[in-house]
């Protein structure tokens, strides 16, 4: 469960900063935002890769979700149109993940979560 709240925490502060990037072209105050949201998203989705989530499975979600959910919001925030065929596009795109998911022969146990997981653990026992 933490792995996915990470994931999505990464994809929100990807899209934020992408957002920010968009807004910045007329308030350059918001580059500080894109800066932030850029590199909090990286350290969240190490921790991810951390957690035990295959850096495929996860670097897949992130782009689907997070192109989706950056058009959805530049059409809301910024007018920019969802257009037929953009649409079409993002159902292709996370079609193909599900595809990625479903035919990746990660759906099992895999020993590298067990790996993870205890590093994991050690790292936070030591942190204590």
């Amino acid at each position: 469960m933490t792995r996915w709240l990470l994931l999505a925490g990464t994809i929100v502060c990807e899209v934020a900063g992408s957002l920010s990037l968009e807004g910045a072209i007329d308030h350059p105050w918001l580059y500080a935002a894109v800066i932030v949201g850029y590199l909090l998203s990286f350290w969240l989705f190490g921790r991810v890769l951390r957690a035990g989530m295959p850096v495929g499975t996860a670097y897949a979600i992130w782009g689907a979700v997070g192109v989706a959910l950056t058009a959805a919001l530049a059409d809301v925030l910024f007018d920019e149109q969802l257009t037929t065929m953009t649409v079409i596009g993002m159902v292709v795109v996370i079609g193909g993940v599900v595809l990625i998911n479903l035919g990746g022969g990660h759906g099992g146990h895999d020993e590298r979560d067990d790996r993870r997981t205890a590093e994991a653990g050690d790292t936070s026992a030591r942190e204590s």
